[in-house]
């Protein structure tokens, strides 16, 4: 059995990596979104910041939200704990902690996707490097998991890092959500409208499901369709239906390695299951922000009770 201190470092080096990318996505789709508005797009960035949960840390550092303070603040700012430079910070501390439960093309890859950063994110960027910044931001990580997948052993080490990644991508693709179900629409009177349809695209965009969702509903953008996609989803690889799949196998992984089950196993399987009895027309009743609100605090809870069961601390 791992040690609670190495299952803990290959937890958080998994959910910083994953952490960096979705830094990303978030100012991508605001980016996207803020390019839908002619009259400014301070409410586009709020809900940005406010989405990624570092509102108070942001007010305390910068009077207006505003496309250059938010991408600063959000990708290179090392005063936040959870930029991009931050994460991938964190992430490399976590994976040098634990340095021989990975393999080599792992470690190797996540050292460079380091020294990358590190170099692209020395000095402010010029708005109009930012999309060029985020994608290869994007690139990076994805190597990162490709050498992960390609050549870590399916056991325990690889479990956790799984439980890391997709808790963090579940909280992440419900951020992103709610981005748009903030502050978007300046009226109900958009809804349906063609800018409303561009932000939806645009969220679709910002998590890579824009050429997926044609294939599955070969249809012109529906709020209630993107919405399934990316809750109910379950083979779309950021909706939340999915993370939550994978994130039950690496659970059930980790209690067939070890031959005991813990509360995490049961929290995780309540909200599958809750899942799975619901469409989205009972997402939509029960109303879309405070669906998501309730789904970012089971996840938060899970997250805390896997390090609990796990022994991290």
């Amino acid at each position: 059995m791992l040690l609670g201190r190495t299952a803990n470092g290959l937890y958080w080096m998994a959910r910083y990596i994953e952490r960096a990318e979705n830094m990303a996505r978030l100012v991508d789709a605001g980016l996207r979104m803020a390019l839908t508005r002619n009259e400014g797009d301070v409410e586009e960035w709020t809900s940005v910041i406010v989405s990624s949960g570092v509102e108070a840390g942001y007010r305390q550092k910068h009077g207006e939200f505003n496309a250059a303070n938010v991408c600063d603040y959000l990708l290179r700012d090392t005063e936040n704990g959870s930029s991009v430079l931050s994460s991938i910070e964190t992430a490399r501390s976590n994976a040098r902690m634990v340095r021989t439960a990975l393999t080599r093309e792992t470690w190797e890859s996540i050292n460079d996707a380091w020294m990358s950063f590190r170099r692209m994110l020395a000095a402010p960027i010029d708005e109009r490097e930012v999309p060029k910044v985020l994608d290869a931001i994007k690139r990076e990580t994805a190597q990162i998991r490709g050498a992960f997948q390609g050549t870590m052993l399916r056991n325990e080490i690889y479990d956790f890092c799984q439980l890391g990644l997709y808790v963090e991508r579940a909280d992440n693709t419900a951020r992103i959500l709610d981005v748009k179900y903030y502050v978007l629409l300046p009226s109900i009177s958009w809804v349906g409208s063609s800018m409303d349809n561009y932000q939806w695209e645009s969220i679709l965009r910002s998590v890579s499901a824009h050429r997926s969702y044609r294939w599955v509903y070969d249809a012109a953008y529906k709020p209630t369709n993107i919405a399934e996609f990316l809750i109910l989803s379950r083979r779309m690889p950021r909706s939340l239906a999915f993370c939550y799949r994978m994130i039950d196998e690496s659970l059930e992984g980790l209690a067939n390695d070890y031959g005991n089950r813990h509360a995490s196993h049961e929290m995780c399987e309540n909200t599958l299951a809750r899942m799975k009895r619901m469409t989205i027309k009972d997402v939509l009743d029960e109303g879309l922000h405070e669906y998501l609100t309730d789904f970012l605090i089971r996840t938060n809870n899970l997250g805390d009770q896997v390090a609990r069961d796990y022994r991290f601390f």
